[in-house]
């Protein structure tokens, strides 16, 4: 009786820690900033350590000064250095607009000998303008029974009969899905300058747009699934239900990032199943990165496939299981830290993927197979252990998932191209959660899969250092006079015109 009390009470304990774990999960994800920082506390007490708080005195700097002709030395206190190196100057490439400034003194007969130049960054609103097409006419002498005239040809533009350019094009199509402003705000900005654009004109421009711009994403589809190695996630969208008036499905954007060339590719699903990928990735031979999400587990047994899995989602499992259990999560976590210490030295170096691979051999290698050890050994039981966690404790489930995925998180280690976690994949995921906080929802399926369109060629964009802007006012001017066989040539990591690199 006694020893059942005592796995009783065991089991009780650890579903009040478990419990208690939630709430407080619960308060910091309602109340409290996400933080993913672990500080281990050797290092806090190095920091600490390192203030240079000492009680020992100094001795103070001693200068000779004459008074009436006597020499008398006395202390100087000197002010620390000053941290601040003052302003970063203003980028080159910006408009400058020289103001000439005379002295209002008389300066008649003197000779300039410079200026004092001083710097302010200014901003002129946006402003709507027109451009108005004057296309002369010319008459020819009569022939035969008819008059031909000659009539200047309109240049191509994006949308035949409408009177938006491609510059406002871009405009609106960057100001929503790069700069998360809705459409009705835009209305309104265009309506302090006198000008009123109906939700459904801005609507089907931002449709014409998009049915301009399918061929480019479907070369860009392709070009993306051909890689050798992709990151895979997804992330919710609201899209109104026709079927249920005021309400919303809830829809997926599924992610395929190529990190080698830098190209990512948005998809949108009504669900989250594994129709959606198992599609797309039918022809997918490489390296496919994922979460521990239970329909990327489908492509582990396909041929031709290698899945790894995300050291960062193995973190934050034991990162969840820090106050419940300090000592053994704290281990982990430091163990997890030194990987990581080991990719930053790569980049640190720069690295190429034979020198990433070499050094993560000699030196990532050893630290995942001791961890690895101290893994198995704490593996979750029933049975009370010195080193065992119960599996239903947030240490236990931590061991767990390590465990459980431990061959795909040791991959990149033997590889130098491979990445230790999806982290490049959930940032590039990351503008479409901040848009959802702005628009909330997309109007239809069609809606949101053409948000998809606009987000994979802005992604690329961002992870090729193009300015998005300027390409996409350019290819809207360009692409439907575009030979087709060249479309590759529009492209962001194929754009020529160096101007729309970011600095």
């Amino acid at each position: 009786m006694l020893i059942e009390s005592e796995k009783c009470n065991e089991t009780l304990n650890a579903r009040l820690g478990e419990l208690t774990f939630q709430v407080k999960e619960l308060i910091r994800l309602v109340h409290g900033a996400k933080s993913e920082r672990f500080v281990s506390t050797e290092a806090l007490v190095a920091t600490q350590l390192s203030l240079g708080l000492t009680l020992e005195p100094t001795a103070e700097p001693i200068v000779e000064v004459q008074v009436e002709k006597k020499t008398v030395y006395v202390p100087v206190t000197e002010k620390p250095a000053s941290k601040h190196h003052g302003r970063n100057p203003l980028p080159p490439h910006l408009r400058r607009v020289e103001i000439l400034i005379e002295p209002t003194e008389d300066t008649t007969g003197l000779v300039c000998i410079g200026y004092e130049v001083t710097e302010e960054l200014e901003y002129e609103k946006g402003k709507l303008f027109v451009n108005q097409f004057k296309r002369a006419k010319y008459a020819l002498p009569v022939a035969e029974e008819k008059t031909k005239i000659l009539v200047g040809e309109l240049p191509v533009r994006p949308i035949q009969r409408a009177i938006a350019g491609p510059g406002l094009l871009a405009y609106i199509l960057i100001s929503k899905f790069c700069d998360h402003l809705p459409c009705y705000r835009q209305i309104q900005m265009f309506e302090r300058q006198g000008v009123t654009i109906s939700p459904v004109t801005i609507n089907d421009w931002i449709t014409a747009c998009c049915d301009l711009l399918q061929p480019l994403y479907d070369l860009l589809k392709r070009e993306v699934l051909s890689q050798p190695y992709l990151q895979v996630d997804e992330t919710p969208i609201k899209v109104l239900d026709k079927d249920k008036k005021g309400s919303t499905h809830r829809g997926y954007h599924w992610l395929y990032h190529a990190p080698l060339t830098g190209m990512a590719l948005f998809d949108y699903q009504p669900s989250r199943g594994g129709e959606g990928p198992e599609h797309l990735l039918k022809d997918f031979k490489g390296h496919l990165q994922t979460d521990g999400y239970g329909v990327y587990e489908n492509f582990d047994n396909k041929e031709g496939i290698t899945q790894i899995q995300c050291m960062a989602h193995a973190r934050r499992m034991f990162e969840k299981a820090l106050d419940n259990h300090p000592q053994l999560a704290s281990y982990a976590l430091t163990q997890i830290q030194q990987l990581y210490a080991i990719e930053r030295k790569a980049k640190d170096l720069s690295l190429n993927y034979d020198e990433r691979y070499t050094l993560r051999q000699k030196e990532a290698v050893p630290l995942l197979t001791a961890f690895n050890v101290w893994l198995i050994a704490h593996m979750p039981r029933q049975e009370k252990t010195p080193d065992a966690v119960l599996p239903s404790t947030t240490m236990g489930k931590a061991v767990n998932y390590a465990l459980s995925r431990w061959r795909q998180l040791m991959i990149y280690a033997h590889h130098g191209e491979l990445h230790i976690d999806n982290n490049a994949a959930e940032n590039a995921i990351r503008p479409i959660a901040l848009g959802r906080k702005n628009y909330l929802f997309a109007g239809s399926h069609k809606g949101a899969q053409r948000a998809a369109l606009i987000y994979s060629l802005l992604a690329t964009c961002n992870k090729q250092g193009v300015e998005p802007s300027a390409w996409l006012e350019d290819v809207l001017k360009r692409i439907s006079s575009h030979p087709i066989n060249k479309l590759k040539e529009l492209l962001p990591k194929n754009y020529k015109n160096q101007q729309n690199y970011l600095a």
